[in-house]
């Protein structure tokens, strides 16, 4: 991918964005059932694993109302899964302001695309990136660890240490997340990344490969081990890996604009908005 497949022309989606937004009509699809609500679609999951969300019907003129909002809402709450929508907010400009009417939070967080071949960074101190494959005693660890990560937000250096990541591994090996992301591993569907030490991953990510295209998501490093590089390295390892797939669209979204910086900094650029509404807290 280079620099010119974004199009600065606002009055449709430049061909990059085209790619995203078939890309999460796509992902889904590989571990859910879509449930048709006129302009939107509601991605309910097979099995165990992350509850999927409500986006923009793809291909759909229509723009979705506040009582479109509201019959996915009820559908959600009788599947008893989050009532959550995520889209992009230059493909579907009129969902924020039906969310909003309909009673939801929406809020922003920057997409990035990856306009070079790679990520370069440097070795962390203390520990070796790697992919890691079904079967790796990491496995567990590197599982675990983005959720101590999205638990404590920010980019500081945190609270959560070993103790805590040994707990966080103790119920991941016993909820099934494990048996669920081994099988999508072995399908080709999910590649995790982790740095490790003393055999447990103190960051991990994925990336998520449909065709050409793969989404990086989940990077979350162990609270108490943040700025020593982790996050970036665990990155250019799952960009790696991509490319190594034939993927030529690398994107991501970053939790805010400090994590936004930080991606910058290795070759991501913003290119888009992605959008989440979900209930008030």
């Amino acid at each position: 991918m280079t620099a010119h497949d974004h199009d600065d022309d606002t009055s449709r989606p430049s061909p990059l964005l085209d790619r995203i937004e078939r890309y999460y009509d796509a992902v889904p699809r590989t571990g859910a059932r879509a449930e048709d609500f006129g302009p939107l679609t509601l991605f309910v999951r097979e099995g165990q694993g992350w509850p999927y969300y409500a986006r923009p019907a793809l291909g759909s003129a229509a723009v979705p109302s506040a009582d479109d909002v509201d019959r996915v809402r009820t559908r959600q709450r009788e599947l008893g899964v989050p009532e959550s929508f995520e889209w992009m907010a230059e493909t579907a400009p009129g969902l924020r302001a039906a969310a909003e009417a309909a009673g939801l939070v929406v809020n922003e967080h920057p997409l990035m695309a990856l306009m070079g071949g790679t990520v370069s960074a440097p070795a962390p101190d203390g520990a070796s990136v790697r992919v890691v494959g079904p079967g790796d005693p990491v496995l567990p660890s590197a599982l675990a660890v983005p959720r101590l990560a999205f638990a404590e937000p920010g980019t500081g250096v945190g609270k959560a240490g070993a103790d805590e990541l040994t707990q966080a591994t103790r119920a991941v090996a016993g909820d099934g997340t494990v048996e669920q992301l081994t099988a999508r591993m072995r399908a080709g569907l999910t590649v995790v990344a982790a740095a490790v030490a003393d055999g447990e991953a103190l960051c991990a990510g994925r990336h998520q490969p449909v065709g050409e295209v793969a989404e990086i998501v989940g990077v979350g490093t162990l609270p108490s081990a943040r700025r020593r590089g982790l996050g970036v390295a665990v990155t250019a390892a799952l960009v790696a890996d991509a490319r190594a797939r034939g993927v030529s669209t690398v994107f991501l979204s970053a939790a805010d604009g400090d994590v936004a910086r930080i991606y910058a900094r290795a070759g991501f650029r913003r290119v888009a908005t992605a959008l989440i509404a979900e209930p008030p807290a």
